[in-house]
C-alpha cells in the first residue's frame, strides 16, 4: 500500500497522544480512589462500578481517530478490476475416454459439474463461450454474458456430440480463437482481453496440429489454460484402457502463456479452475482506497456511541 500524502500520517502522533493521556488520567483516578480508605462506604455510594467497559468507548473512539487519519492520508492499493468485454472461452473434451469411471461417477460428468461452477464463479460482465471437441470441435455456445445459455450448454454435452471420434486439441484452441473474434463488430481487428480453457484426457490424435494452433493463440495474445483430467488407470465399460496423457495441453499452455493443470479427481478439477478463475480476465489498476479507512472510521464512531448510551447513558 502507498500514500499520496504520507506526511498526514504524522497526525498518528497527536492520537497517540491522546491515547496516552488518556491511560495516565486513568492511573490518576486509581490513586485518588485508594485515598478513600473507608471501602465499606465507598461499595455504599458505589456499589456497581463499570471496570473495563470504561474503556471501551474510548477505545473505540481512538481507533476511529487512527482510522480517519490513515484515510485522510490517502492510501492506494492494487486491485483487480475486470476488462472490458473479457471474454472466456470453455473447450470441453467430448470424446469416447472421457466416459472412463476413474473420476466418479465419470470424466465428462465431473467436467461438466466443474465446468458449471467455474462459469457461474465468472463475474458477470465477462463474455463466456463453450467448445466441444472430440474428432472435431463445434462452437456449443458463442462468446455471451448469458449465464442460463452456457448452462444449457453446458448441459447438451455428451460424448460423441462434437462428431467424430478422437480428441482434436488444435481445432478445439482454433475453434475457441475464431469465437472470440467473432464477439462483435470490432473483434475481428481488436481482439478482446481473452482467455482460452481446455479440459481433455488425452494427446491430441486428429485435426490441426496443436502447435499451429498454439501460434495462432501467441499472435491473438490468448493464453491458452488446459487442464489433464483423469488417471493413468482409466478403464473404459468394455475393458480399454485410457490412461491419461498431458504432454500435448501442458506444451500447448507453455507456448502461450496460460497455465497447465493436472487433476485426477473431482476435488482437483475444481480446484483448477479455481485458479484460472482468480487470475483470468482482470487487470490491476492502483486505486485510492481512503473510503476502506473512512468507512471503518464510521462505524467504530457509531459503535462507540452506541456502547456509551448503553452502558452510561451518555456520548462519550
Amino acid at each position: 500500500m502507498t500514500w499520496l500524502s504520507p506526511e498526514r500520517l504524522w497526525l498518528l502522533a497527536a492520537v497517540a497522544a491522546l491515547a496516552g493521556a488518556y491511560v495516565l488520567a486513568q492511573r490518576r483516578r486509581s490513586r485518588y480512589a485508594v485515598r478513600f480508605t473507608n471501602l465499606k462506604l465507598l461499595d455504599r455510594v458505589a456499589p456497581k462500578r463499570p471496570g473495563w467497559r470504561r474503556h471501551v468507548p474510548a477505545g473505540l473512539f481512538l481507533a476511529m481517530l487512527a482510522l480517519l487519519v490513515a484515510g485522510f492520508a490517502r492510501p492506494q492499493a492494487e486491485v483487480q478490476v475486470p476488462r472490458e468485454r473479457a471474454t472466456v472461452l470453455v473447450a470441453v473434451d467430448v470424446s469416447r475416454s472421457m466416459l472412463a469411471a476413474d473420476v466418479a461417477p465419470d470424466r465428462l460428468t465431473a467436467a461438466k459439474a466443474a465446468a458449471r461452477e467455474f462459469v457461474a464463479g465468472l463475474p458477470e460482465e465477462f463474455n463466456v463461450g463453450l467448445v466441444g471437441f472430440a474428432g472435431s470441435a463445434s462452437v456449443f455456445v458463442p462468446p455471451t454474458v448469458d449465464r442460463a445459455a452456457v448452462g444449457t450448454g453446458i448441459d447438451r454435452l455428451s460424448e460423441g456430440a462434437a462428431g467424430l471420434s478422437g480428441t482434436a486439441i488444435g481445432d478445439a484452441i482454433a475453434t475457441s480463437l475464431g469465437s472470440i473474434r467473432s464477439l462483435d463488430a470490432t473483434a475481428g481487428e481488436d481482439i478482446p482481453p481473452a482467455r482460452v480453457v481446455v479440459l481433455s484426457d488425452g494427446a491430441n490424435t486428429s485435426g490441426q496440429d496443436p502447435g499451429e494452433a498454439a501460434r495462432l493463440a501467441v499472435e491473438a495474445a490468448v493464453p491458452v489454460d488446459s487442464i489433464s483430467f483423469g488417471t493413468p488407470t482409466g478403464v473404459l465399460g468394455g475393458g480399454q484402457a485410457v490412461p491419461v496423457d498431458g504432454q500435448t495441453l501442458q506444451a500447448v499452455a507453455e507456448a502461450t502463456g496460460g497455465n497447465y493443470f493436472e487433476a485426477a479427481s473431482a476435488d482437483e478439477l475444481r480446484a483448477a479452475y479455481a485458479d484460472i478463475g482468480s487470475s483470468v480476465g482482470y487487470r490491476t489498476e492502483i486505486q485510492d482506497v481512503s473510503a476502506r479507512f473512512i468507512g471503518g472510521g464510521l462505524v467504530l464512531a457509531v459503535l462507540a456511541a452506541l456502547f456509551s448510551l448503553l452502558w452510561f447513558a451518555r456520548l462519550p
